[in-house]
């Protein structure tokens, strides 16, 4: 369903309860209001308060398992930004993780991943998030790192880093902007939708030029302004008591001293006198229309409806633009959207056309489409529909306290109100036909939009319209600038030592899900687990097959055949089964990998026996019809060509035929070939479903909040199942390209450079065995942000926005790789430095300060393994698919503990040979073909079909 997540469920208001007195004052902070869970309701209990320098602290207490997550959000995105200093509130995201005054370079990510959590920061137009997900036990670490860098920080920003992160901004603008297909549509679009010095005008990344023209001082009077306590809030969920949280609240973020004064902006709606058309050429292969209309801000009053809206013109199966477009074959794909922000919004609607099609025509089909929801009119069914899936994905949100966390921070953030539930409940449940009819008619018929037409390079004919507008971007001679001369850095003043590291409690025991299994007398083998969380269960059916049972004439055809599977059954037609599941807010998909075929299942516990019956149709009794085949076929087909457009696509599918050779599955892409799918037929689908999509092999995952004897009958159905036993067919040899050698392919105009290093290997997938060893080995070499290449590459040179290495092995062996998107300039500098990292790390081992780091962050990550009911399927199934025992979690702690230094040598030398390694780049020949050829390397050149020129 194309339906804006929103941070609320269907649920009986929550008590709040205020202290009688009012607020309650406490040395260092005050204590504002509980909310407690009343009964059976779905509701986050927190309490909140605020540190006198004007910090909010929530707290959410949830000791259902030994984890806390730590956030930090400030109330400055891009809006804050000025004309001509775009970029500045990412850019910070980045210098935030760069060290502080007690904290070293690069030790921020080195400390929390070394406790055995996971963290990152985002930045938005309206807020810029930090946050941390750890063992409960490490909540201290967590809050000294935070109040560090909001109070410490600017001494240490230094021009060094300064460079570095400019440098990692601009490889991660190539990476998902430029070197992306459409990656420049909202840049374009929203220049021309909002007036020049609206602060949507311009992207939350910035521009190039003004990136480059910022100087250090710019981004630390950024910071003085904006990220002073009085204008964030701590939000802690977890395993945790609100005593200790405050404690260290007021010990760690009580000395910083409160900032300006910030005030909300109002909101500053797009407004048009006329249609706009724009027009951009990119490296692309389909057309595409996009038509923006000025809407609202997020939470005004008019919002659900135009969500509601939305999702009626384009959201699933049922929605006009799916049957216009789609599901008649004329467009590759549809969409409407319904995207608001703090400030402002806009209804967005675009159709990818097939190659040549004129956007003219397409303008036209558009408007009639549009013109249709008058006819069709709003249904109760839209509004039941809408309401059940958005109840199901909120309830989802609620299993995992990362997901509490951030509900409670943005509440917080936008509304002032972290107990904003039930205002938001509101607005959404009491939307009418009569409200959706109403904001049609005042933000979409007849309204002016902007048009954007984005064409691929050289053929402007296709356009919709000539351009008519022509955005001002940048600073003007009419640009005025705050002057931040009143802005002083005031450094916090402690009461203790705060460059000493506190030491975490003790280790939190990690309780293993419990589980049951079962084995049906048609072959399926079946495990799950029961947990109370939240009122929804999870059923995974997998098969082995998918890719690896094709053969490289079928290639692609367990894809066709999975989408196949959600396109209707004997019963119910695809739009009569999303309709019928949205109404459940569940959802039933079939989909294709690499060595499997998944069936997934997923719903509110109340729905389950509803939503069963419709996955017995969908699992046994699809209905393969002509004209759905004829149109996934010719989808397929485009995606297969629209490959040759995406460089990190490019390189993988070169790297794989060349490892495997031309005459293993594996070489082929999982879609196929242009030549397979082509020859491909629906008989050929229907005889890969009655050979292949057999219960004979096929695993059961089950987590819900039922048990087993609650559960099993109501999966009674599946014992109807029947089919035969298969194996997997037989592969040739590998006939892998010669090792040692560069194998290029020219991708012209390449903004950045794909690399792709590694070799096959005989490893298949052992939690307790040389693989295991493998993955531990390659921990600090390319496994975690602070790994040797990743630190080389992103940290030290600027070269990349990230460079990783892994082991991958399934029941077939796998090999390693080592990978990277790199600025184009800097192509044989980064083949070199990985190509040193690996050496030095085979050649002189690890020392003990890594293996120390290594052995605490794979520990005590542990206890973020089972937290999810996604997390929790994941282990289930890996006891499944390769018959492990329980206690191979427990085998898999003993052998960490005890591997050594040298044992951890002996494995690098014995696993990463460079000599056996190939090299491939994807790139833009003329700019980097002189500085491969010097690395003393043997340069190949290869095709888009990864075959030699």
């Amino acid at each position: 369903m194309n339906m804006k997540l929103k941070y609320l469920s269907l649920m009986l208001a929550p008590l709040l309860l205020w202290n009688c007195e009012g607020n309650k004052k406490m040395e260092g902070y005050t204590m504002i209001e509980e909310v407690k869970k009343q009964g059976d309701e779905i509701v986050i209990p927190y309490k909140k308060f605020e540190l006198d320098n004007g910090l909010t602290v929530l707290v959410h207490e949830d000791n259902s398992d030994p984890v806390v997550h730590v956030d930090v959000t400030y109330h400055v995105g891009s809006a804050r930004e000025e004309i001509g200093r775009s970029g500045f509130a990412h850019f910070f995201e980045h210098m935030m993780f760069q060290g502080s005054d007690h904290v070293a370079d690069e030790e921020h990510f080195k400390t929390v991943t070394e406790a055995g959590g996971t963290l990152n920061g985002t930045t938005n137009r309206d807020r810029t998030n930090y946050f941390e997900t750890l063992p409960a036990n490490q909540l201290e670490i967590a809050l000294w790192l935070e109040a560090d860098r909001m109070g410490w920080l600017l001494d240490a920003v230094t021009q060094e880093k300064f460079e570095i992160q400019r440098a990692t901004v601009k490889n991660e603008r190539g990476q998902n902007y430029d070197n992306r297909p459409y990656g420049m549509l909202g840049e374009i679009a929203n220049q021309a939708l909002f007036p020049h010095g609206h602060p949507y005008s311009w992207p939350t990344i910035g521009y190039i030029n003004e990136l480059n023209e910022a100087t250090l001082d710019d981004l630390k009077d950024f910071f003085l302004r904006w990220y002073g306590p009085n204008n964030a809030t701590l939000t802690v969920a977890g395993d945790v008591s609100a005593d200790q949280v405050m404690e260290l609240a007021k010990k760690y973020f009580g000395p910083i001293n409160r900032g300006p004064e910030v005030e909300d902006m109002p909101e500053m709606p797009a407004k048009l006198d006329a249609d706009r058309y724009i027009s951009h050429e990119d490296k692309i292969r389909f057309p595409l229309l996009q038509m923006n209309f000025p809407t609202v801000a997020n939470r005004h009053k008019d919002e659900a409806a135009l969500d509601i809206l939305s999702d009626i013109l384009g959201g699933g199966k049922t929605s006009i633009f799916y049957q216009e477009f789609v599901k008649s074959g004329k467009y590759l794909q549809a969409s409407v959207s319904n995207p608001c922000s703090e400030l402002a919004g806009n209804m967005s609607f675009t159709l990818v056309a097939f190659p040549g099609t004129n956007l003219k025509d397409t303008e036209t089909q558009l408007r009639a489409a549009i013109d249709k929801f008058e006819e069709r009119g709003v249904t109760d069914e839209d509004l039941q529909r809408y309401k059940a899936s958005f109840e199901a994905s909120t309830i989802q949100r609620l299993s995992s306290v990362r997901g509490k966390g951030s509900m409670l921070a943005s509440f917080q953030t936008f509304t002032g109100n972290a107990n904003y539930i039930k205002e938001d409940i509101a607005r959404y449940m009491n939307v009418t036909k009569e409200d959706v009819l109403r904001v049609y008619n005042e933000y979409i018929k007849g309204k002016p939009a902007v048009i954007v037409s984005y064409v691929p390079e050289g053929q402007l004919n296709l356009i919709a319209a000539e351009d008519n507008y022509t955005p001002t971007i940048g600073r003007t001679d009419e640009t005025v600038l705050n002057n931040y001369d009143s802005l002083s850095y005031q450094k916090p003043v402690d009461n203790f030592d705060r460059s000493v590291k506190p030491e975490p409690g003790p280790a939190p025991f990690v309780q293993v899900p419990e589980f049951w299994t079962v084995e049906m007398d048609n072959g399926i083998k079946g495990i799950g687990t029961e947990t109370d969380e939240v009122p929804t269960v999870s059923i995974q059916i997998t098969l082995p097959a998918g890719h690896r049972n094709e053969t490289i004439a079928k290639a692609g055809i367990s894809s066709l055949m999975a989408g196949m599977m959600n396109e209707g059954t004997k019963n119910f037609s695809a739009e009569q089964m999303s309709e019928e599941l949205e109404k459940l807010g569940s959802r039933v998909s079939v989909s294709s990998g690499a060595e499997n075929i998944t069936v997934n299942i997923s719903t509110l516990t109340k729905n389950l026996d509803k939503t069963l019956e419709l996955a017995k149709e969908v699992i046994l009794m699809p209905a393969f019809k002509e004209e759905d085949f004829a149109r996934l076929k010719k989808q397929a087909l485009e995606a297969i060509a629209n490959r040759e457009n995406q460089a990190s696509q490019l390189a993988s599918d070169a790297y794989a035929r060349l490892s495997y050779g031309e005459n293993h599955i594996k070489a082929v892409p999982s879609a196929g070939t242009k030549a397979s799918v082509s020859a491909m037929t629906l008989e050929d689908v229907k005889a890969y479903y009655n050979r292949y999509f057999s219960p004979k092999g096929a695993k059961l995952v089950v987590v819900g909040n039922l048990s087993k004897d609650e559960i099993l009958p109501k999966l009674d159905f599946l014992k109807e199942w029947t089919g035969e036993a298969y194996e997997w067919p037989k592969q040739p040899e590998l006939a892998g390209a010669e090792p040692g050698k560069i194998y290029f392919m020219n991708k012209e105009g390449a903004a950045q450079s794909e690399i792709r290093i590694g070799y096959m290997n005989d490893l298949t997938y052992d939690p307790t065995g040389e693989y295991y060893k493998a993955t531990i080995m390659n921990y600090q070499l390319g496994g975690n942000f602070n790994s040797r290449i990743n630190i080389n590459l992103r940290e030290d040179k600027g070269y990349t926005y990230g460079a990783r290495s892994f082991f991958r092995a399934g029941k077939e062996p796998g090999g390693f790789l080592a990978y990277a998107g790199v600025k184009k300039e800097a192509t044989d500098s980064s083949l070199y430095e990985f190509l040193y990292e690996i050496n030095t790390y085979a050649e002189s081992g690890i020392t003990d300060e890594e293996l120390a780091f290594v052995k605490k962050s794979l520990t005590q990550s542990e206890a973020l393994d089972y937290e999810t009911p996604f997390q929790k399927a994941g282990f289930l199934r890996r006891i499944l698919d390769y018959n492990l025992e329980p206690g191979y979690v427990k085998t898999q702690s003993e052998i960490l503990q005890n591997i050594s230094a040298e044992e951890i040598h002996e494995l690098a030398k014995k696993h990463l040979p460079t000599e056996k390694m190939i090299m491939v780049i994807v790139g833009d020949k003329k700019t980097v073909w002189e500085g491969i050829n010097k690395l003393g390397f043997d340069v190949v050149e290869i095709d888009k079909d990864g075959a030699i020129i």
